[in-house]
This record gives structure tokens, C-alpha cells and sequence, in this order.
């Protein structure tokens, strides 16, 4: 049986020119099959540590291995056809329509400049009608609602075919409904050979969804594993420094709830 974990990070670091040491030696392994929520407070490397993982970021040191084999030398079209990436918010939309946004999810594969094929377009038909936007298809993206917006955005990474989805705030501008929407389908599209890795606030939305948690502070891992095991009021308050209670509702899930901020010495 092949245990080569599907991510791996070797004493990962990444410094800024002006000194900043947002991530500082990190190391884990993920396995197939898990969504994994990555949290803690504004700051503490979340983001920094995905853009590093996606090659958006040149690393300081170490190594990042995707099935037991280092990304650092790969071309972004080679990490494009292992990874994809969702952003917390599309910067332009250039007036792409949906259909056309999620077809670029098919960029890495296409064997030419201009033309994508049959069977890229039959794909890309299929995942809009899997993510109840194929009635939006012509419609330009920046005319979605939010909640719409985030489907399309997934729904793009989702037809890049990866082994890893990096997945960055996608619930921070929407209602309730739709962060259990937007959670269920990161769940729906977990396979035994793909993983998600979500970075979120909502830390109870995390522990409902999320198989692994990796909490972060001031750019280290603070704790690793199963969220209803490792989120305890005592990890909140080192993390975030607030009061919380932490326990389980009727149906066994975990809730946080924040009560007060701890107030300084």
C-alpha cells in the first residue's frame, strides 16, 4: 500500500524583503480524500503559506512535495495541471462570461492557443450544470451575486481536474445559507484522490466540514488534527486571545462562541 502523503511541506519558510518572516518551518503531510480547513487570526500566514504551496510565492527555504515529488522545479503550467486555486476575490473579471471563466479552468490542458476541445467544452457543461449555474452561463461574471460569483470560481478550479484545491476565504462575504451551500459542494468534491484546503474565520463552519484542521499563529502551526478534537476554549484563547466557549450541539457538532476579548495586563 502507497502511504506517500498527496501534500507534504518540509520545514517551509518565507521571508519578505523588508525582514517580515510570515511562515516559519513549517512541516506537515495530508493524505487523499480530506478537506482541511486552515485557521486563525488575520496575520498569522494563511494565505502567505497557500501562495507558497501554489507557487504564487517563491519560497525562502525548504520543500513542497506534491505525491512524494517536489513542485519547486516545476513550470506554472506543470503545478496548474496538479493544483488549482481559488481566490477570496477575483481583482477582474475582464467581462468574461461564466461559461468562458470556467473554461479557462481547462488552460493547462489545452494543446493550443485559441481552441479548447470537444471534450473541454462538454466538461466544462457538465461541472456548470453540477454547480446550479448552467442557466447563468452567458451571463458576465461580475453581474452574479456573491454567492453565484464563489460557485463559478469553484467551479473553474474544479475542472482544472487537480489533485489539490487551495481554497482561500470563500464564505467571507456570504449569508448564511450560502456558506453551508459553498461548504456542502468542498465536501461533495473531496474524492479518494483529491483533497481541499480551506483558509476560513468561521472556525465552527470548519469543524462541521472539515476532516483535518491546521491551526496557525504569528506564521506557526500551533495544532493539527481531527477539529472536534484539537479546538478547545484553551486553543482559542492562545490563538485569538478571546474567551470562548467551545462545545457540542444536540447533534454532535462543535460550536465556537466567542464571548469577550481577553483584556491585557
Amino acid at each position: 500500500m502507497d502511504d506517500t502523503p498527496l501534500l507534504e511541506l518540509r520545514g517551509l519558510n518565507k521571508r519578505y524583503e523588508n525582514g517580515f518572516h510570515a511562515v516559519k518551518d513549517v512541516s506537515y503531510k495530508i493524505g487523499s480524500g480530506m478537506l482541511v480547513g486552515l485557521i486563525g487570526p488575520n496575520g498569522c500566514g494563511k494565505t502567505t503559506m497557500m501562495k507558497c504551496i501554489n507557487m504564487m510565492h517563491k519560497t525562502s527555504s525548504g520543500d513542497i512535495l506534491v505525491d512524494g515529488e517536489t513542485i519547486l522545479n516545476k513550470t506554472p503550467a506543470q503545478v496548474a495541471r496538479i493544483m488549482s486555486n481559488v481566490p477570496a476575490e477575483l481583482k477582474a473579471s475582464f467581462g468574461l462570461t461564466v461559461f468562458e471563466t470556467v473554461m479557462l479552468g481547462r488552460y493547462p490542458y489545452l494543446q493550443n492557443v485559441w481552441w479548447e476541445t470537444e471534450d473541454d467544452e462538454t466538461l466544462v457543461e457538465e461541472t456548470l450544470k453540477k454547480f446550479g449555474v448552467d442557466h447563468l452561463k452567458d451571463r458576465p461574471l461580475n453581474m452574479l451575486s456573491s454567492g453565484e460569483r464563489q460557485r463559478v470560481l469553484i467551479a473553474k478550479a474544479y475542472v482544472q481536474e487537480p489533485r489539490l484545491m487551495l481554497v482561500d476565504e470563500p464564505t467571507s462575504h456570504l449569508d448564511m445559507r450560502y456558506k453551508l451551500e459553498v461548504m456542502e459542494y468542498l465536501q461533495y468534491m473531496v474524492k479518494k484522490d483529491m483533497s481541499i484546503m480551506v483558509a476560513e474565520h468561521d472556525i465552527s463552519l470548519m469543524a462541521r466540514y472539515c476532516d483535518l484542521c491546521i491551526i496557525m499563529k504569528k506564521g506557526e502551526i500551533v495544532a493539527i488534527g481531527d477539529p472536534k478534537e484539537v479546538i478547545t476554549s484553551e486553543l482559542i484563547e492562545e490563538v485569538y486571545e478571546v474567551s470562548a466557549s467551545v462545545g457540542f450541539d444536540n447533534d454532535g457538532e462543535l460550536y465556537v462562541l466567542p464571548k469577550r476579548f481577553r483584556s491585557r495586563p
